[in-house]
């Protein structure tokens, strides 16, 4: 699920890790935020669609609200999970560790998704480590009264589902790019990821709130590779790095890096899932 399809469940006035009224639970607001340039979507969350108001209601009840600051860590992967977390607001960084010790970031958690639930399902241990990446907040439930929802309410098992496989299909997409194309489209193709994800609107222009460093992990290449590119497209007024951020100044120069025709690609693209970057286009 994408930016464009998520709603807010917004509590207000809400002390951190309190109970909230319920009407407070149920206010559904456009999502529009400084983290996001333009999207209004006025929905539910992925994970309550076809979730009838009553359940709703009942569903929102049994959580509680918590803030998190930036860097705080929700989970660890190894851990059994025992929180289960959906952000209402800010961003998470998903990320694993290698034997060497390398971070390699999977993944950034927006508002609407959901993160434990999958793994509370499966070996229940967090596979994967997340943390705030951006001031945040999030509705808790606990593991137990989780897992008695979903029994409860089929619907969310079958949200979940469908969420985890938006999430893999990306992953896969972003393996086969790895595996067949070039460090620069791979590059270019994630930063109109991240642009969708996690940009806001700068002074005119879209940026995005990830280091060099950060960029290379999601990229499956070097931080000096990374430097240099941005660099280069920096010099042709593409972007307009920072330490910790990428400004997008021309998103259709950029689209068009992403976009060289590959020989390895499908002959037939309807029979392919369409990726992130095409879909911006339309």
């Amino acid at each position: 699920m994408r930016a464009a399809e998520r709603g807010i469940v917004y509590p207000t006035g809400e002390p951190s890790g309190s109970r909230s009224n319920l009407t407070d639970y149920l206010r559904i607001v456009p999502f529009k935020n400084g983290d996001n340039h333009g999207e209004v979507e006025v929905a539910r969350p992925p994970l309550f669609t076809g979730v009838l108001p009553g359940d709703y209601t009942k569903i929102a009840a049994a959580a509680r609200v918590k803030q998190f600051t930036r860097g705080e860590v929700l989970h660890i992967e190894g851990e059994s999970v025992q929180p289960v977390l959906m952000l209402t607001s800010g961003f998470a960084k998903i990320s694993k560790l290698g034997m060497s010790g390398m971070e390699v970031i999977l993944r950034f958690g927006v508002p609407g998704d959901v993160l434990g639930g999958a793994d509370l399902f499966s070996t229940g241990r967090h596979r994967a480590t997340a943390q705030a990446f951006r001031p945040s907040r999030a509705l808790v439930w606990d593991a137990l009264t989780f897992k008695t929802l979903v029994e409860r309410y089929p619907v969310l098992h079958q949200n979940m589902a469908r969420i985890l496989g938006g999430d893999l299909l990306e992953l896969e997409e972003r393996f086969r790019e790895v595996a067949t194309e070039k460090v620069g489209q791979r590059v270019a193709r994630q930063l109109l990821r991240l642009e969708e994800r996690i940009g806001r609107w700068v002074d005119g222009a879209i940026e995005i709130g990830i280091s060099r460093e950060e960029l290379a992990q999601m990229t499956g290449t070097t931080l000096f590779t990374v430097s240099r590119l941005l660099s280069a497209w920096e010099a042709l007024g593409i972007v307009r790095p920072r330490r910790e951020a990428v400004t997008i100044c021309d998103v259709p120069s950029l689209r068009a890096i992403g976009e060289v025709t590959n020989r390895w690609a499908p002959k037939n693209p309807s029979r392919a899932r369409k990726p992130l970057y095409q879909r911006l286009c339309e």
